[in-house]
């Protein structure tokens, strides 16, 4: 079974740097056998926050954006987030992301990417696990933190160190292997 994994830039600020770390993420994954990777951009989407006047349990999204945005999520298998720390939690263009569809998030596994400073994003990370868990998402305790990540990008590229890849193997293995497991109950 191949696995679709949409690694999720969480983060759409201008000057941003998450799109350098799931760049590296992406590569990684698809260096696993298992998956079929997708780099999804939030910005690419546009979304407007909270802007559809059904509740998204209906499904019934008037806005191309959202309509957009629910075939890319309800198209992937697992997720993995890469995303910053603002202010001890997630970006609020990932939360909006998150709460603006709700089904076609529901029995799938997702791993995060964390970076910031000294706690690397953590903080941030365990809200977004946290959210991710109340739209009935897999959230795994194993992660990716980058803590003060400018020291490992040099001229666009990211460059991490053998526990950071570690990490993301270890990560991976996970979601490829919640992936499967979880399979039969999004089918019923």
């Amino acid at each position: 079974m191949t696995i679709k994994l949409n690694i999720i830039i969480g983060s759409t600020r201008p000057g941003r740097v998450a799109p350098i770390l799931a760049k590296w993420i992406a590569a990684r994954a698809r260096g696993h056998d298992a998956f079929e990777v997708e780099l999804v951009d939030l910005m690419d989407f546009n979304l407007p926050l909270l802007d559809e006047e059904s509740h998204p349990r209906l499904q019934n999204y008037q806005n191309e954006p959202t309509k957009r945005w629910s075939a890319s999520v309800a198209s992937a298998d697992a997720y993995v987030f890469v995303t910053p720390e603002y202010d001890y939690f997630p970006p609020a263009a990932l939360v909006n992301a998150i709460q603006v569809v709700l089904k076609e998030w529901a029995y799938k596994p997702a791993g995060v990417m964390s970076f910031g400073g000294v706690s690397a994003g953590l903080r941030g990370a365990q809200g977004l696990r946290q959210l991710l868990g109340n739209v009935n998402v897999h959230a795994l305790p194993q992660s990716v933190p980058v803590p003060f990540f400018p020291q490992f990008i040099a001229d666009g590229v990211f460059t991490p160190n053998a526990q950071m890849e570690e990490g993301a193997d270890l990560m991976l293995g996970e979601l490829a292997k919640w992936a499967r497991a979880l399979k039969p109950l999004r089918a019923a």
